[in-house]
């Protein structure tokens, strides 16, 4: 047993049954030594109710998952719970009680906080949200994360939590922030342009692998400064899917010689050109 799930579905719930008591008996078992990837899903009323209570049973069982390396917690549909409806908390303990962590996945973003975010090994920091506040985009950047190789952030809009701008983005751009970094995702954001074009010459680009702007509201502007960029034609890949870039430009990508995916194209409200990310509500 070296994955496992965890989830409540709506008659468990009724009935009583709650996160940390599957927590529980997941930690009693002898085979809880030998997970290497645990993920949580809906814990019954995640509209309503943050993981603060379970969070402190996991926790408080840490010594139960010594082999315990990736961690998600939040993986559910929207039938169980719609992705901006649900409920976080502060989840830097979790980091601190699990020093070999090397993956955390996070998914809904309302009352999220990563306060503070240090962890010598982790290398893997993914958030799926419809909206990314700036207070936690400041966590991230303000953390100490050494090994970090992956960061893939939803930005999201306004509607559904996003309330920064480009500024906030920014630092993410830097070199040296995360020397380890191969594969940034600044993605599924209502900024896909104005984050594409302030990239598209970020020295940044010389330690990627991959740089992932996908899910957004990209259009032909910043498709242009990045097709123009020298750094961009040099990534291994350049994620696009899910854009609204016109068929030319679309062609220009193909014909570019760059391992690139422009798949998922959409089309704009004719009547106010209204565009909207992959991932909101």
């Amino acid at each position: 047993m070296t994955e496992v799930r965890l989830e409540i579905g709506y008659d468990e719930y009724e009935d009583g049954m709650r996160m940390e008591q599957l927590i529980e008996q997941l930690a009693a078992k002898p085979e809880s030594r030998e997970i290497v990837e645990l993920t949580i899903g809906s814990w019954g009323q995640a509209y309503e109710e943050g993981p603060d209570t379970f969070v402190d049973t996991l926790i408080g069982h840490k010594d139960a998952f010594p082999a315990l390396r990736k961690l998600f917690i939040g993986d559910m549909d929207s039938e169980e719970c719609e992705i901006s409806w649900i409920m976080q908390t502060n989840l830097a303990p979790i980091l601190e009680a699990f020093p070999q962590l090397t993956s955390f996945w996070i998914k809904g973003s309302t009352d999220l906080s990563l306060k503070p975010l240090k962890h010598e090994r982790l290398e893997e920091l993914v958030i799926i949200c419809g909206g990314l506040s700036k207070a936690v985009l400041a966590d991230i950047r303000d953390a100490e994360l050494p090994e970090l190789r992956k960061l893939e952030l939803y930005l999201g809009v306004e509607d559904y939590g996003f309330d920064g701008s480009l500024e906030d983005i920014k630092p993410f751009m830097e070199p040296g922030r995360f020397p380890k970094l191969t594969y940034l995702g600044l993605k599924d954001s209502e900024i896909q342009d104005e984050i594409a074009i302030e990239i598209a010459n970020s020295p940044i680009l010389d330690q990627l692998h991959t740089l992932d702007l996908s899910l957004g509201t990209l259009s032909d502007k910043g498709a242009e400064a990045l097709l123009s960029s020298e750094r961009v034609r040099k990534l291994s890949f350049l994620d696009l899917n899910y854009h609204y870039m016109s068929d030319e430009m679309i062609k220009r990508w193909q014909t570019s010689g760059m391992s690139v995916d422009v798949s998922d194209q959409q089309q704009s409200d004719d009547d106010d050109d209204w565009r909207y990310p992959a991932v909101t509500e």
